[in-house]
C-alpha cells in the first residue's frame, strides 16, 4: 500500500452513502468488460443527486466516451476537453459526478501512484472504485472490489469491508 493510502474501517469523513442500483451497477460493468476487451483498462464517471447525506447514482458516462483518447498510453489519461464534456452533461441532467470507476489487470485493486496522483475528481469525499480483472468480476456484489475515499492534498483512505458495506449499497 502506498505510503498515501491508509485502510480505515471507521465511517467516511463525510458521512455519505452511495446507493448504486443493482441494474446500473450490472450494466456499467458489463460496458466496462466489453469496452476494455480483456486487455485494456477501461474507466467511467458515476453521475447522480445528492439528498442529504445520500448520492443515489442514475448514471453513468464512460471515459473513452468524453475523451477518445483517455486509454491509449496504457494508463488513464484524461483531457480537459474531456472534462469540459463532462460538465455539460452534468449541467443539462442536473446531475453531479458522485464516484469513479475504473479497471486494473488484476485482482490488485488498490490505487496506483498514478492513481493517487492524479484523481478524477480532486475533491474531499470523492469515492474512487477500481474493479479487478478488466471488469471481470461479480455484478451483484462489492466483494473484490477496492473503494477508495480522497481526503485532498493526495490524501486517500482505502475502505475496508465493513465501511464498504456502509458507505456504497447495491
Amino acid at each position: 500500500m502506498n505510503s498515501s493510502t491508509r485502510e480505515t474501517t471507521p465511517a467516511s469523513d463525510i458521512d455519505r452513502t452511495l446507493k448504486v442500483p443493482l441494474q446500473l451497477w450490472r450494466r456499467l460493468i458489463l460496458d466496462l468488460r466489453a469496452r476494455g476487451q480483456g486487455r485494456r483498462e477501461s474507466g467511467a464517471f458515476i453521475l447522480g443527486d445528492r439528498k442529504g447525506r445520500i448520492d443515489r447514482a442514475r448514471a453513468y458516462v464512460p471515459y473513452d466516451a468524453l475523451d477518445p483518447h483517455a486509454f491509449e498510453s496504457g494508463i488513464i489519461r484524461f483531457s480537459s476537453s474531456g472534462y469540459s464534456k463532462l460538465w455539460k452533461i452534468c449541467r443539462e441532467s442536473k446531475r453531479r459526478v458522485v464516484a469513479d470507476v475504473h479497471t486494473h489487470p488484476t485482482d490488485w485493486v488498490d490505487q496506483s501512484d498514478s492513481d493517487q496522483a492524479h484523481p478524477m475528481i480532486p475533491e474531499a469525499g470523492h469515492l474512487a472504485i477500481i474493479l479487478p480483472r478488466f471488469a471481470q468480476t461479480r455484478w451483484w456484489t462489492l466483494d473484490g472490489v477496492g473503494l477508495h475515499e480522497y481526503h485532498g492534498s493526495r490524501r486517500w483512505s482505502r475502505r475496508s469491508a465493513p465501511a464498504r458495506a456502509k458507505l456504497v449499497l447495491l
